[in-house]
C-alpha cells in the first residue's frame, strides 16, 4: 500500500492553502528546523541515512562532545514529478544537503500544510531512531506530518510529504501546536496515521 499516495488523494491545494503559501513569500517568519536546532543546541548537521525511489530518511543532529545526537528524524517522500522550476535546488537536496536551507537560500518561501501533530511511544533502546537519539526505554516522541509547499513569484508547488519525529529534549507536541497551524477536524484517518508513524519505527526505507 502506498500511504503517501493516499495522502495525495486525501489532500488538495485549496484556495486558502494557495493564498497562505503565496503570502509566505513576504511574511514567512517561522524558523527552519535546521535553524531552530542550531539555535537551541549550538550546532547542526544532517546525515542522509537512506535514499531511494523518491524516499529519503535523514537525521538532523546536533553535536554533544564527540557524538551526533539526532534531534529530528525525518522521512521525506518527494513528489513523483518534480517541476523544472526548482530542479537545481532539488538536485542539491538529493545530494544530501538540508532541504530547508537550500530552498531558503535560493529565494523560495516554504509553507508547511500540517496534516497531523501528536506523539507516539517507542522503546528507545530497541529501535534505530532511539539509538540515533540516544533516548531511554519507553520514550515519547512528538510527531509532525505535513505537506511541504514551495512558493515563489506567484507560483506554488507541492514538493514533498514529510513525517518528522522529534527528540524529547527538542520539541514536544505542545511546542509544535504553538508553532504551526493545525486544524484537527481535517486530520488523517487512524489507519493512515498508524501506517505513516510505522515508517518512523521501521529501519527500512520502503
Amino acid at each position: 500500500m502506498d500511504y503517501f499516495e493516499n495522502i495525495r488523494r486525501y489532500r488538495s491545494l485549496t484556495p486558502a492553502v494557495l493564498a497562505a503559501a503565496l503570502s509566505a513569500c513576504a511574511t514567512e517568519t517561522v524558523l527552519l528546523n535546521s535553524e531552530r536546532i542550531e539555535q537551541r543546541f549550538g550546532s547542526y548537521g544532517i546525515d542522509v541515512l537512506a535514499s531511494e525511489a523518491g524516499l529519503r530518511r535523514s537525521s538532523l543532529y546536533s553535536i554533544e562532545g564527540d557524538e551526533r545526537i539526532c534531534r529530528t528524524y525525518a522521512v521525506v517522500r518527494f513528489t513523483d514529478e518534480p517541476d523544472n522550476s526548482y530542479s537545481p535546488e532539488h538536485a542539491r537536496v538529493l545530494a544530501g544537503n538540508s532541504l530547508g536551507e537550500v530552498f531558503k537560500a535560493n529565494g523560495w518561501a516554504i509553507h508547511k500544510q500540517t496534516l497531523h501533530i501528536g506523539s507516539f511511544h517507542i522503546d528507545g533502546a530497541q529501535t534505530p531512531i532511539g539509538t540515533l537519539m540516544q533516548i531511554p526505554e519507553n520514550s515519547e516522541l512528538a510527531v509532525h506530518i505535513y505537506q511541504l509547499l514551495l512558493a515563489k513569484e506567484e507560483q506554488v508547488f507541492e514538493y514533498a510529504t514529510i513525517i518528522e519525529a522529534h527528540h524529547p529534549d527538542y520539541l514536544s507536541a505542545k511546542d509544535l501546536l504553538g508553532i504551526y497551524h493545525y486544524n484537527n477536524s481535517e486530520s488523517l484517518s487512524a489507519e493512515s496515521l498508524r501506517d505513516l508513524i510505522s515508517l518512523l519505527k521501521s529501519p527500512d526505507p520502503g
